[in-house]
């Protein structure tokens, strides 16, 4: 069974253009310039987005991992305006995905003494995967930023000068749409690195806020359909040309303690989430972290992600922004 994904070209004189994927062949769909604007294409003709794409015309055939390689790939979704993008996450959400955490918060994991986060991953798991119409337990949550966070393949994770630590986190990303009416559409899903500060996170749980105020990279396919039960990917780090830290990540709700769905349900109930138009990335969470294993990044080290049936990896360098000063001024 052949995968289809949607991809969104940018030129180097600007024009922008969608590529639509499928298997090892790929062609510039015509007459769209954004998967955006083919999404709320299809929700106003009552299509699904691959049909949608597919009644579109074919244009030229193209080496979707030549135009990676020359940079002229860019996040397979984005709005004209940053603010009606909102990048949000939860956490939590994997088999084994508390153990990563009490690393970092130094406690105790049984008797009196569990944690917070061991507490709401149990609970998690236990209720994260409610039968069909009833509501299951709802998640750690967290919000990361709007579009003005969101980078593509090959651009740089720039941390914020004042960040103690900038490190990686490898996994899926849903991608939505909300219509006209208000109702929330997933059109797929994308490879992703969250990208978060865990030395900040790990002095105190409370700081979870400013850890994940953080950029974040999503890989050039939109997958469409059903998401795969598993999904199983590679997670490293290279440093000057050498790969420091490898290692698998499972994703998929095969390896999930939560539902999508019930992910969906605990971020849209919100009315403040279906507002007409706006696009919402939700980071799904992960169980596997470099910095669970001691690793600390530096300036320059390379995240390479990579997981089928995404048929491009995720590769981003480390940056960290100048310093600014920061004053407030009375009026």
């Amino acid at each position: 069974m052949t995968t289809l994904r949607l991809l969104q070209h940018r030129a180097e004189d600007g024009t922008r253009s969608v590529i639509l994927a499928e298997g090892d062949a790929a062609h510039v769909l015509t007459g769209v310039a954004s998967v955006r604007e083919l999404a709320l294409r299809a929700i106003e003709e009552g299509n699904s987005l691959a049909a949608t794409a597919r009644a579109c015309g074919i244009g030229d055939a193209i080496d979707i991992a030549a135009e990676q390689a020359a940079g002229r790939l860019i996040a397979p979704i984005d709005h004209a305006d940053d603010a009606h993008v909102l990048l949000t996450g939860t956490g939590l959400t994997h088999l084994g995905s508390a153990e990563g955490r009490n690393k970092m918060h130094q406690a105790a994991a049984s008797g009196e003494n569990v944690t917070d986060s061991m507490r709401m991953f149990l609970e998690g798991l236990e209720g994260g995967k409610p039968a069909e119409g009833q509501e299951g337990q709802q998640p750690e949550w967290f919000y990361k930023g709007d579009g003005s966070q969101l980078v593509g393949p090959g651009e740089a994770l720039t941390m914020p000068s004042f960040a103690k630590d900038g490190g990686e986190e490898p996994e899926l990303a849903g991608i939505y749409i909300i219509g006209n009416d208000g109702q929330p559409y997933r059109l797929g899903i994308a490879l992703a690195n969250e990208f978060s500060d865990h030395v900040t996170e790990r002095h105190n749980y409370l700081w979870l806020a400013h850890s994940k105020l953080r950029q974040a990279a999503l890989g050039a396919e939109l997958l469409l359909g059903e998401v795969p039960e598993k999904i199983e990917g590679t997670s490293k780090i290279v440093r000057g040309g050498e790969t420091i830290w490898e290692k698998p990540f499972l994703s998929g709700e095969g390896n999930m303690s939560h539902s999508f769905a019930n992910l969906e349900h605990h971020h849209f109930k919100y009315d403040l989430f279906c507002r007409p138009g706006d696009i919402h990335i939700h980071f799904y969470g992960t169980a596997t972290l470099s910095f669970s294993d001691g690793v600390q990044t530096e300036e320059g080290d390379v995240f390479e992600i990579a997981a089928a049936p995404f048929t491009l990896p995720l590769a981003n360098p480390l940056a960290r922004a100048a310093e600014r000063a920061v004053t407030v001024k009375a009026l």
